[in-house]
């Protein structure tokens, strides 16, 4: 005879049960939030204000903080009209299409009114109550006043109305889906008490005011603090530093000594760089090279004035990681030396001293001996030129490298670039070289 079947305990199939009931719930909820909450949930609406007169002056002020909010830059697609939407936006999650700020009542915001441009900006949420994409930083928006709001939208109402349709973000599912927008602004998004931020009428420079753009309107933090998988931005870590959305370039801590650390600055050294690009041996190259020509330069004195001020209260914690990495004992290789000198002495100098106002100097700079090298790698591959500014009308640029060296050659010199004139950070290796050379671009 064989022997009788093992009878499993009934508990066991209670949590069967109970595991299908759940997951069947959770599957109710999403079809809920994805396909039947859109089409009929309410959003409260934001409160009242009388209608704003669309006058020039506010026109004006608006097209002004469009600048400095650096909008074009994300909702202008490469030769085509200015706001009415952009290139794609390469991210860790897929591709992410800005939108069209047009006016045009289909494919733009001749629909919307003030109230749902603020909230929009204040609290992510479109008018028909869909949660916007996080790539769009309304999560530092929130904290711009009502009174900016209203002026950037009389602005982008000025605009001519283009029809140009908005593109399907290219996310892998669900990650584009509502529920998961909605789950993922539950967990990462703090709405900003209504009009936090300082008022636009504000005069005097202050590091108040400096807060207010640098963490509102100039959404810095969104590439200068790290993030979590979800792309959440990790707040204990705030202004650390970390690798941009495109997982290339690298935005450096800003409470480091060692990186961008801005405490020992003057402020007008700080301005200066803002609005020039350039500062004695500092300059901006890559994606920051993009805001200073498309934003900062714009900025009026008494702003650049006050992002300098709250840029020096930062506080500053030296990054212990990167000083220890100058520890290790690697030596140089006669490759990286004849480099140097056949491709970078004439400019940079034999002994990396570099020209004044011309070309940085490689001894002691900050952005040398920074543990990452990214940025590093990207300049000699692909070029770097600074922008060109009213301050700085014709900068100085460096040509691209990457048809002419190889991974093996740009790592020497980088590595003999990194460990010489007193320099002591970590080598590159051709491993670090090849993956930048081979990562995907815009």
């Amino acid at each position: 005879m064989s022997p009788a079947p093992e009878r499993r305990p009934l508990a066991t199939y209670r949590w069967r049960w109970v595991a299908l009931v759940g997951l069947l719930a959770l599957l109710g909820w999403v079809v809920t939030a994805e396909w039947v909450a859109p089409a009929v949930r309410k959003v409260a609406p934001m409160p009242k204000t009388p209608g704003a007169n669309h006058d020039a002056a506010l026109v004006a002020r608006g097209a002004y903080l469009a600048r400095i909010g650096n909008c074009a830059q994300c909702h202008t697609a490469r030769g085509g009209p200015a706001y009415a939407g952009g290139d794609a936006l390469l991210t860790p999650f897929g591709r992410v299409y800005p939108g069209n700020l047009t006016p045009h009542p289909a494919t733009g915001l001749g629909a919307w009114s003030a109230d749902d441009f603020r909230r929009a900006m204040h609290q992510g949420i479109r008018p028909d109550g869909r949660v916007l994409n996080p790539a769009f930083p309304y999560t530092s928006y929130t904290r711009i006043t009502r009174s900016e709001s209203d002026a950037l939208f009389a602005f982008l109402q000025s605009l001519p109305a283009i029809d140009t349709p908005g593109r399907t973000h290219e996310l892998t599912w669900p990650l584009g889906t509502q529920s998961a927008l909605a789950a993922w602004r539950l967990l990462h998004f703090s709405e900003a008490p209504a009009d936090a931020g300082t008022s636009t009428a504000d005069s005097a420079p202050s590091a108040r005011r400096g807060a207010a753009l640098v963490q509102g309107l100039g959404h810095c933090a969104e590439c200068h603090t790290p993030r979590n998988r979800l792309g959440g931005l990790k707040q204990s870590q705030a202004w650390s530093g970390a690798l941009m959305p495109d997982g290339q370039w690298y935005a450096p801590a800003l409470n480091d000594a060692t990186e961008a650390g801005l405490a020992t600055w003057e402020a007008a050294d700080i301005a200066t760089l803002l609005t020039h690009g350039q500062h004695r041996e500092a300059f901006v190259a890559g994606p920051m090279a993009d805001v200073v020509r498309n934003s900062t330069q714009y900025l009026e004195a008494s702003d650049a004035q006050s992002i300098a001020l709250y840029l020096q209260t930062l506080p500053q914690s030296p990054n212990l990681a990167a000083l220890a990495a100058t520890k290790d004992g690697a030596s140089l290789s006669p490759l990286g030396a004849k480099v140097y000198d056949n491709e970078c002495a004439q400019c940079h100098g034999k002994q990396g001293e570099g020209v004044a106002d011309a070309y940085p100097p490689l001894a002691g700079n900050r952005a040398v001996l920074m543990r990452n090298s990214n940025n590093l790698a990207l300049i000699v591959l692909r070029g770097a030129y600074g922008p060109a500014t009213a301050g700085k009308p014709q900068p100085f640029g460096m040509p691209p490298y990457q048809l002419t060296l190889s991974d093996a050659e740009v790592a020497a010199v980088l590595t003999f670039i990194r460990k010489s004139w007193g320099n002591a950070a970590a080598p590159v290796t051709e491993f670090d070289i090849n993956k930048i050379r081979n990562s995907p671009t815009q």
